[in-house]
This record gives C-alpha cells, sequence and structure tokens, in this order.
C-alpha cells in the first residue's frame, strides 16, 4: 500500500502564492512519475503539472509560467509553487504517484485532495 498526504492549501487573494506538498510512504521500491491534478466544482479532475524521476516536467498551458513543479526524490515528496494566483484556479488539487512497490507491483495512488481557494 502507497499513501499520499498532501499539505499547504488555504485561501489566498488573487495574485498571491501558495505551495503546496505532497508525501509518499509505504511499501515503495520507486516511483516514476508524481503529478497534481484538480478538480472545480461542477468540472472534471484536470491535469495540472508532472514530473518524472528524472525531472522531465509537464504543465497545463493555464498554469504555464505560474506554476513550478518539483520534487525530492530521497523524500517521496512533490511540490507545487503556485504563483499569480488567480480565481479560475479555485479548486481541490490532488496528488498523483505511479510507481512500483517493494513486491515489485506498479501502483498508481491519489492523496485525498486539498482546498485551494482564491478570492479577494
Amino acid at each position: 500500500q502507497v499513501q499520499l498526504v498532501e499539505s499547504g492549501g488555504g485561501l489566498v487573494q488573487p495574485g498571491g502564492s501558495l505551495r503546496l506538498s505532497c508525501a509518499a510512504s509505504g511499501s515503495i521500491f520507486s516511483i516514476n512519475t508524481m503529478g497534481w491534478y484538480r478538480q472545480a466544482p461542477g468540472k472534471e479532475r484536470e491535469l495540472v503539472a508532472t514530473i518524472t524521476n528524472g525531472g522531465n516536467t509537464n504543465y497545463a498551458d493555464s498554469v504555464k509560467g505560474r506554476f513550478t513543479i518539483s520534487r525530492d526524490n530521497a523524500k517521496n515528496t512533490v511540490y507545487l509553487q503556485m504563483d499569480s494566483l488567480k480565481p479560475e484556479d479555485t479548486a481541490v488539487y490532488y496528488c498523483d504517484a505511479q510507481g512500483v512497490t517493494m513486491d515489485f507491483m506498479d501502483f498508481g495512488s491519489w492523496g485525498q485532495g486539498t482546498q485551494v481557494t482564491v478570492s479577494s
């Protein structure tokens, strides 16, 4: 079993910044890709950003230039630095990790989500 625990959400004014963290724990041999997704009320979950264990990143067009994804492989942790936040960034943000367990089984896990609200 692999568990993901997110932190760092909250309420911020437009133009402000937040930093999300997500730590993976459990029977982990390796983590290939970690990422962030978000879901706004009444909308489908969408990709925000992903990062491979080699450091290759991918961003949704809507967040390019404003958000930065990074990871600490030694800590099995992924971060999302969110700057110049807009009201349309308001959503529940979910962390995702895909990798291999100590039993050499593929896994894919989601965090419980953290609320980000951008409002004045």
